[in-house]
């Protein structure tokens, strides 16, 4: 059963390849596929993906930014219920959100196609935990498919419409980090303009209610028998013979991995690890001495394949957590005794600097964070840049679960009763609107004594600066309705709402302590822009008059990564340097100096 080395999509437009990561090979796919609609959350490492289908004709794919992303899933459901095709993107934590619809639509099915991309993080480089999507799309009975590469990334993308149609199902197109951000060539082809279908009036498929759902529910699984099937007579699943001595069974990037390492093996490359293509499996171990599977995080496959009664080895080799990379294969494969282990080299002795994470230089969350160190509040923490409060020197984040968690956890000890230090929910804008308005009524609701800080910066900063309905932009950059979180509060009934400047720290002080004191829910929006998104705020830098510095150390609690430490000491203790060209001019330093020695560069005379 020898599969064919390439699965084709279509005849080509470009003779020539383009380098495209695989989050904007995503797109094209979905702009090739013929997509109509696309909705998205921002979430790394998931972000690019909506913001390249953004680039598109507009008359082409609708595509916007969501408050959240089962906001997102139900818009793209909608567009499928209308005929047309339809695609949503997230990062993995973000299918927890999404979650609702997704298990729903799975018995529903779809009209238009209906293809969902969740972009997975092993290593966490940018995320609250490490998630295989995999265990998801098996409970959820949602086929998932799993590119190596950013060509498959739109190939498989536009072959996931076919089979979302083909089998009257949701897709879910997993992809990792590494293929998100990685960039490699691309061939593309042209845009498909698939007719649009009528709206299906069948409240017998439409509607999930429990008469409707038990019906459908055997259809689901008649499904997964057809879509194993499907899996198993498909070029997509790869076998490429070798080595009888050893078979390789791995998806995804680990496949390219794997070559480099063991070019000469067995491999047999799924395309799809649920279903699992078990007829193809199962000749291919029948074929080989030994099976080893390679898969990064949970032993999904391995376990299914062990469950075939194959005796197959994998995570015993292999790590479950973490990033693979051939180094990690070459390691785990000269465990099997299949490979010799890389060399151990001492040529390099290097330490790297130790550069913990934190806030841009006069990032206007520092105020609020130094507040709440003024007042010794306990603060239930949330998603976004400001979680790196956290760490030193700042130290004034206590808790941080998820989205939107912030409120919730801090209605959660009022309601405890044994804290005795004031309790202060933060969350930032985008957040407060993805998922921070919900607890906030159960705030008021519950008639707790809580303070919610909103730290408004006018952006999604942490994920690259992408518009929400609070900026008064859309994903394309065009004039939209601004969301007025004042508004929203008093409408959902707090009445103790303050405004005030996150670099006025004399005042946000005071407010601070005065919310503090409130009886009830007190509302703080902290108001002023990312330094970073959408442009760059520079005003006039500061520098530290070396003569008048007494050492205090008072500016170095801000953590700036502008302020350092100079050569020049005072009664044994460094004094401080500003860097001007990291600078920004907010004036913070200024405002906790005691000895006046932060200046404002000025202008050189002409």
């Amino acid at each position: 059963m020898n599969k064919p080395e390439a699965v084709q999509i279509s005849d080509r437009t470009d003779n020539q390849p383009h380098p495209l990561t695989g989050n904007e090979a995503i797109a094209r796919g979905a702009w090739e596929a013929g997509v109509k609609v696309a909705a998205a959350y921002p979430g790394t490492p998931s972000t690019e993906i909506l913001e390249s289908l953004g680039t598109y004709d507009a008359a082409d794919v609708n595509a916007e930014w969501c408050t959240n992303e089962k906001v997102s899933v139900d818009v793209a459901i909608g567009a499928s219920f209308q005929g047309v095709r339809a695609f949503a993107a997230m990062k993995h934590v973000g299918l927890n959100v999404a979650a609702d619809p997704v298990m729903s639509q799975t018995y529903v099915g779809v009209n238009g196609g209906l293809v969902i991309a969740v972009c997975d993080d092993p290593g966490i480089h940018s995320s609250q935990n490490e998630q295989d999507t995999r265990l998801f799309c098996r409970l959820a009975n949602v086929p998932v498919l799993e590119p190596a590469d950013a060509q498959e990334a739109l190939d498989f993308t536009r072959l996931a419409y076919d089979i979302s149609e083909e089998f009257d199902t949701p897709v879910i197109l997993r992809a990792t980090t590494r293929l998100s951000h990685t960039r490699s060539p691309v061939f593309t082809g042209p845009r498909e303009t698939p007719e649009d279908k009528p709206f299906i009036d069948d409240p017998g498929k439409n509607v999930v209610l429990p008469a409707v759902a038990r019906v459908r529910h055997p259809f689901v699984v008649e499904r997964e028998r057809k879509l194993q099937e499907y899996f198993d007579n498909s070029p997509l699943t790869r076998w490429e013979k070798g080595d009888t001595h050893v078979g390789i069974i791995t998806n995804g990037t680990s496949y390219p991995y794997v070559k480099e390492v063991m070019p000469n093996a067995s491999i047999l490359k799924l395309a799809s690890s649920y279903p699992l293509a078990k007829k193809t499996v199962q000749a291919f171990c029948d074929s080989v001495e030994r099976v080893l599977i390679v898969e990064e995080l949970e032993p999904f496959i391995e376990t299914e394949v062990l469950a075939m009664g194959i005796p197959a080895e994998g995570k015993v080799f292999f790590p479950r957590c973490g990033e693979f990379s051939p180094e990690v294969i070459r390691a785990g494969l000269a465990k099997a005794g299949l490979v010799e282990a890389a060399a151990e080299t001492h040529e390099w002795n290097i330490n790297p600097i130790v550069r913990p994470p934190v806030l841009c230089a006069g990032c206007p969350h520092t105020g609020g964070y130094m507040s709440l160190r003024a007042i010794d509040a306990r603060v239930t923490g949330d998603i976004g840049c400001y979680t790196l409060a956290a760490v030193e020197p700042l130290r004034a984040i206590d808790t941080n679960v998820c989205m939107g968690a912030s409120i919730g956890n801090a209605v959660g000890m009022a309601k405890a009763g044994t804290e005795t230090k004031p309790i202060v929910a933060t969350i930032g804008d985008s957040t407060f609107l993805h998922s921070g308005i919900p607890p906030l009524i159960d705030a008021v609701y519950s008639n707790v004594d809580i303070t919610v800080l909103i730290l408004d910066n006018k952006i999604t900063a942490m994920t690259g600066g992408q518009d929400h309905p609070g900026t008064g932009k859309n994903l394309r950059g065009e004039d939209a309705h601004q969301v007025n979180y004042e508004e929203i509060c008093r409408a959902v009934g707090v009445t103790w709402i303050r405004k005030v400047d996150s670099y006025d720290l004399g005042g946000l002080y005071q407010v601070m302590r005065e919310a503090a004191a409130y009886k009830g829910v007190s509302v703080v929006i902290s108001n002023r822009p990312c330094v970073l998104d959408p442009v760059k705020i520079k005003g006039p830098a500061l520098r530290v008059e070396a003569k008048d510095c007494v050492a205090c150390q008072a500016c170095m609690n801000l953590g700036c990564p502008a302020i350092t430490w100079s050569d020049e000491m005072y009664d044994g203790h460094h004094k401080v340097k500003i860097d001007e060209v990291a600078c920004i001019g907010c004036t913070l330093c200024a405002q906790v100096c005691p000895s006046d020695c932060v200046q404002p560069v000025l202008p050189v005379s002409q």
